[in-house]
């Protein structure tokens, strides 16, 4: 008998979301949600689809999936963020790695990712891995930074074939606004670690991200979705490095 999966997905004020990304891990044997507190109908929705539906406070993305993958009752844990969905394909192919035997024990997951109504092929979105998605929790934990987290893995890990399709941004509002919220904790744990600011880092950095999607990763093959977007992380970038020349200066 294949062992069981449980579905795990940290959540916060994602109402439009949620409804999706449950419907296509219905398949699990088990969904737990993380909530950090929304203030819309985003613990509601879960509720209608599991009655594990965690709430805790935000302390990072790292530590916040940890504590999810702690209410996991399952050993074989399947990570998908609010805005992630999980095609029919992904679902066959993880059933079939635990009917075989898994060849790792955790796997990277490609991500179809979308803007602006298209499919971004390029600007370094394609196949843009996270994390690895599918694994063993004995054998796996995210690392406990803020943001941009990694992971420890004892053992090897392997890649699957199927998708995962993310929609990161409802549209450029919603772009700006994580754009916001991330770039606010990338600059605290740049602060944090003791990284020195250079007032270069306001210009060459968001040059270089601009050149580097739209350019040498070809997002101009992507058509105005790959320049809005390409131009989108450029500003990004300089309101990041702005945000840690604020935190150095307040000390």
């Amino acid at each position: 008998m294949a062992p069981k999966i449980s579905a795990v997905i940290i959540a916060y004020n994602d109402e439009p979301n949620m409804r999706a990304c449950l419907e296509s891990v219905k398949w699990a044997d088990e969904v737990v949600v993380v909530d950090s507190h929304s203030t819309d109908a985003t613990a509601a929705i879960s509720r209608e689809y599991t009655d594990k539906v965690f709430q805790h406070e935000f302390s990072g993305f790292g530590t916040l999936r940890n504590d999810a993958v702690a209410h996991a009752t399952h050993d074989w844990i399947f990570s998908l963020d609010t805005d992630e969905r999980a095609t029919e394909e992904l679902r066959d192919e993880i059933r079939l790695q635990l009917e075989r035997g898994p060849e790792a024990r955790a796997f990277f997951v490609p991500r179809r990712n979308y803007f602006l109504g298209r499919r971004i092929r390029r600007c370094g979105w394609y196949p843009d891995y996270r994390q690895p998605q599918f694994f063993h929790k004995v054998y796996m934990r995210y690392t406990r930074d803020p943001v941009h987290e990694t992971y420890e893995l004892d053992g090897r890990a392997g890649y699957l074939r199927s998708h995962v399709d993310q929609y990161p941004f409802r549209d450029i509002d919603h772009c700006l606004m994580k754009m916001d919220r991330y770039s606010t904790l990338m600059a605290r744990e740049m602060n944090r670690r003791g990284r020195m600011f250079r007032v270069h880092q306001l210009f060459s950095h968001p040059l270089f991200a601009f050149l580097k999607m739209y350019v040498m990763r070809r997002g101009f093959l992507d058509g105005k979705p790959g320049l809005i977007l390409s131009g989108l992380y450029a500003y990004y970038t300089f309101v990041k490095y702005a945000k840690f020349w604020e935190t150095t200066r307040g000390g």
